[in-house]
């Protein structure tokens, strides 16, 4: 009788993942937040709208850049440790085969077994600096355009997020009315946002929405008592 294959399901777009979720948490938190605070100071429509545009592109321009830079930060720390493994490899051989055999006594291998393992490093240097970059320092090669591929990911979704607040000040001359449709759809989104997210990352979906929902939420109210206050 054949044996039925086991197929591994992982999740595996976890970068693409984490920029969506910074990218599109503040889009929607932000503007919202914007929106919101001017309403409770004017009831002019048309300026609420064109400050809130406003803001998506600065905010989707500084959240992309903060995203390539970040992801620009990543690569050369990888490189720069790369390097320095190629180094030690050469220079300080028997420093970093103890250091192969602390790692695997962690995994509960003894010493006989490990330096096989060491041995077998020790003839591939190329494997034995991924290694070290792997299980001594915890890091994984950079995908090739990862910094440009985050930012614009990262831009996108701010701008997606913050055009849902806002879509209620296109909809409605009404400034107040228009408040209370960014707010039901707002929070929907929110609601909606956070479930996907939770259901990618592993987290009970309804608690990620509703978890997500109150952190949008409460700062669109603070923003707009605090406007209300000042006004």
């Amino acid at each position: 009788m054949p044996l039925t294959p086991h197929i591994e399901k992982h999740f595996t777009a976890g970068d693409a993942v984490r920029d969506v979720v910074i990218g599109m948490s503040d889009g929607l938190t932000v503007p919202f937040a914007l929106a919101a605070g001017l309403t409770g100071a004017i009831s002019q429509t048309r300026v609420i709208l064109t400050a809130g545009l406003a803001e998506i592109a600065a905010g989707a321009i500084a959240m992309g850049l903060g995203g390539y830079l970040a992801a620009r930060s990543d690569a050369e720390h990888y490189a720069s440790e790369l390097r320095r493994e190629e180094r030690e490899i050469v220079t300080l051989p028997d420093t970093e085969a103890d250091e192969v055999r602390e790692i695997f006594e962690t995994y509960g291998l003894g010493p006989l077994e490990s330096a096989t393992v060491v041995e077998s490093l020790r003839r591939r240097p190329r494997d034995w600096v991924k290694f070290m970059m792997r299980f001594e320092l915890g890091l994984e090669a950079p995908q090739p355009g990862r910094a440009w591929k985050s930012a614009l990911t990262i831009a996108a979704a701010y701008i997606l997020g913050g055009l849902i607040p806002l879509s209620a000040y296109l909809l409605i001359t009404d400034a107040h009315r228009a408040l209370w449709l960014s707010v039901a759809g707002t929070l929907a989104a929110l609601m909606a946002f956070g479930a996907v997210k939770g259901r990618l990352t592993g987290a009970p979906a309804l608690r990620s929405g509703v978890q997500t929902m109150m952190v949008g939420g409460l700062a669109a109210v603070a923003a707009f008592v605090i406007a209300r206050w000042i006004a």
